[in-house]
């Protein structure tokens, strides 16, 4: 749908901005830039170069873009400084490196508009193989299929660097990731809070010649691993420190068995040292418990808050009515 059909549903024209992390993609960027121009032309489209050393700053500025520099290096941090700094109604997040289907970002919006959604997801489609590598491919089924299990539900792929945000969802946002784990996090702030949203197959090409990636399928993997698991441990707090403290009473109790066999028969404690450990082991196991119940209430409280936050900002079809 184009964007000039929107007053079909009821609303006018949305102030959108296309958000472009950057760096060194002097081969891509200008081609990004002007892909969502095409695609957007009423969009104000902002390049945050993240310390490139390949003229990508010029170069986008050349295009058409407004440029922004972000000294800390780390795509979280550029996220972070992208949703602090711009201000619209409907924000649309791609990478500088011309793969991402610019040509679909107005059907995107269409589907947040009408039904009032949160956060759209461009699900990639690849469109040749050198686009999307098996070891990347293995990844994100993995990072999905495990996001699925902790948080009871997930995405098609957690992992795409195209999405729609609404304002309310970019301002109610503390982003805490510094690199590429950062889409883990979106994905997970967007569960929590129970948020409206929607996913839309895109294609997802190659990048252009000279464009190199920046990617590296095992440390990036594992950080997002690493990732889910530190948000599983703050958010799920009693599942978390309850599974360890079943391990530790599970533990003490089978270390325990023996010694009350040898107490029921002999009315003696022969071993002294295991006995301690049972001791230690169960107050551990009540300690990790009790921080687990705790937590929770923590956790309550910050939810609740972020909520809160996220309901001071209107709808996305709301966007008419200024905050």
């Amino acid at each position: 749908m184009d964007m000039d059909n929107l007053s079909n549903l009821g609303v006018g024209h949305p102030r959108v901005a296309v958000i472009l992390p950057c760096y060194n993609e002097a081969g891509a960027i200008v081609q990004t830039v002007e892909d969502f121009r095409r695609a957007l032309p009423h969009a104000e489209i902002y390049v945050f170069d993240n310390n490139s050393s390949d003229g990508s700053r010029e170069l986008a500025a050349g295009a058409g873009a407004i440029v922004r520099r972000v000294a800390q290096q780390g795509k979280g941090h550029v996220v972070r400084r992208m949703f602090a700094d711009v201000d619209a109604d409907i924000y649309i997040m791609a990478d500088g490196d011309a793969t991402y289907e610019a040509a679909a970002a107005p059907q995107m919006i269409a589907a947040m508009l009408q039904d009032n959604l949160d956060m759209v997801v461009g699900c990639r489609r690849d469109q040749v193989e050198a686009a999307y590598r098996r070891g990347h491919r293995f990844g994100n089924w993995a990072l999905t299929s495990l996001l699925k299990q902790l948080f009871g539900r997930s995405f098609t792929d957690i992992l795409s660097g195209y999405r729609v945000f609404s304002r309310r969802f970019v301002k109610s946002f503390p982003v805490l990731s510094a690199g590429f784990e950062i889409e883990t996090e979106i994905s997970v702030h967007a569960l929590e809070l129970a948020m409206p949203v929607s996913e839309v197959m895109t294609a997802y090409g190659a990048r252009p010649e000279g464009s190199v990636s920046k990617l590296s399928t095992y440390r990036d993997g594992w950080r997002i691993l690493r990732t889910i698991i530190t948000l599983y441990r703050i958010e799920r707090p009693i599942l978390f420190f309850g599974i360890i403290a079943a391990f530790l009473a599970a533990l003490g109790l089978g270390l325990a068995a023996p010694l009350i066999v040898t107490y029921a028969q002999t009315g003696l404690v022969p071993r002294f040292p295991t006995a301690i450990l049972v001791t230690g082991l169960m107050i551990l196991a009540t300690l990790s418990g009790m921080c687990g119940l705790i937590l929770d209430t923590v956790v309550r409280g910050r939810r609740e808050v972020r909520r809160l936050a996220y309901l001071a900002f209107r709808a996305p079809s709301d966007y008419a009515l200024k905050d």
